[in-house]
């Protein structure tokens, strides 16, 4: 029995003990808080004793009141949360250093990346597109710093599919509401020629191959605004056009040496993959730059083809603007050259055709009918198979074209007559 009280008086001095902030052990008054992990605890200072243990809380405030919170808002899940950011962070940065990017785009990148992770669009996606995140926030940053990156380099480092991360940027730019400007050509062509093993030599580089970098970008950069003023560049990607203009302005520097290696060799000893519609802008930029040589007085005595065309083309890009404009102006001279023989008298002999006309023989019809076509656009040229059209409705079906027109459509509708004959021109060469 006295030990039952002895035992009995001890808790209840404890008690009273941890009422006056005493510990119940030595009977110190310094008590501290230690946070040991995501747990805050009483402990003295004295003897160690730990007088209470805390909850497992993620925030300050849950801490204060003591509130039990599920396992998945608690602050041992956000602690894997900042390891995963910070293992992305390190990613951003490391291929910022290998793309040798200023010490902005880095921070700039970072921002994005942080961002983007916390986004709930991206909470549940896949680990494969959560890895693409930050070579986007890349993209993105050397996009509106002008920087000239192309998706297939990033791509490439990151052993990631075109298609794959297209989307993901695409994900980026719309949740994060970024705009990115578009790169210009001209960027495109010095970023893609980069990447060329021909500037610089080597062993697996023949020496007749390798040409200065800077001769072959500035003279590719007038190809590729030729291409553009013929409407080579619209809706087509610009890849296979930059590879052709660069093959073609390879080869003129140095004609002799290079006229007998193909698109495919080039492509191989270059170490860039050949675009398979490559081969097509190649043929179409061999029909300009025959089309432009036709027009030039000195030219006209030799018979050039797609390959002896090449030599000449540093004269035709110097002659560009006045080579296009009489290209543009054929159509309207033939009108009147057409009009002026219908006006002729019924008994004068009637004008030699194309093919019978002085320097164009019967054999070469064709070839010197191709080159006094006006120049069109491709889809004009090589139009596509037209799908079929729909049956027509009923009230479709039912109109006569007697119908009324009002003042305002008619407007739309009148045309001038050199318009007119711009219109039947390209329709008869449909």
């Amino acid at each position: 029995m006295a030990e039952r009280g002895g035992d009995r008086g001890r808790d209840r001095g404890r008690d009273r003990g941890q009422d006056r902030g005493r510990c119940p052990e030595c009977g110190s008054a310094a008590l501290v808080e230690d946070s040991h992990y995501a747990q805050q605890q009483l402990v003295c200072a004295a003897c160690g004793c730990v007088l209470a243990e805390g909850l497992l809380t993620t925030t300050y405030t849950d801490e204060q009141h003591l509130r039990e919170v599920a396992y998945s808002q608690s602050t041992g899940q956000k602690e894997q949360l900042s390891r995963c950011m910070q293992r992305g962070i390190r990613r951003v940065q490391d291929l910022c250093k290998v793309l040798q990017l200023p010490s902005v785009f880095e921070e700039t990148a970072v921002g994005y990346f942080q961002r983007a992770l916390q986004h709930p669009a991206f909470h549940l996606v896949s680990l494969e597109k959560k890895e693409l995140l930050g070579g986007c926030c890349v993209f993105v940053t050397c996009r509106q710093h002008n920087w000239p990156l192309t998706m297939g380099t990033i791509c490439s480092l990151l052993y990631a599919k075109q298609e794959l991360f297209a989307g993901v940027y695409l994900s980026v730019q719309k949740e994060l509401g970024i705009s990115v400007p578009a790169l210009s050509l001209a960027d495109l062509v010095k970023t893609h020629l980069s990447s060329f093993h021909l500037f610089r030599r080597a062993e697996d580089v023949p020496a007749p191959f390798v040409e200065d970098e800077e001769r072959v970008v500035a003279r590719t950069l007038q190809v590729v605004e030729l291409a553009s003023e013929t409407w080579l560049v619209t809706g087509r990607h610009p890849v296979p056009i930059v590879t052709a203009a660069a093959f073609l302005s390879w080869q003129s520097l140095r004609p002799a040496a290079r006229l007998a290696c193909s698109l495919a060799r080039f492509c191989e000893v270059a170490g860039i993959p050949l675009p398979p519609p490559a081969r097509l802008r190649l043929r179409e930029l061999h029909e300009i730059l025959l089309r432009m040589a036709s027009q030039l007085a000195w030219l006209r005595v030799f018979h050039l083809d797609k390959k002896t065309v090449v030599k000449h083309l540093g004269d035709l890009l110097q002659h560009r603007l006045v080579l296009l404009k009489n290209a543009f102006s054929l159509q309207d001279v033939e009108e009147q050259h057409g009009e002026a023989q219908g006006e002729g008298s019924a008994g004068s002999p009637p004008a030699a055709g194309p093919g019978q006309e002085e320097g164009c023989p019967l054999e070469g019809k064709r070839q010197c009918d191709s080159s006094r076509r006006p120049l069109l656009p491709p889809c004009l040229i090589h139009p596509r198979k037209r799908l079929r059209t729909a049956a027509l409705s009923e009230s479709d079906a039912a109109l006569t074209g007697d119908e009324p027109i009002s003042d305002s459509e008619i407007e739309q509708y009148l045309r001038g007559p050199q318009e007119l004959r711009a219109f039947r021109k390209a329709k008869a060469w449909q």
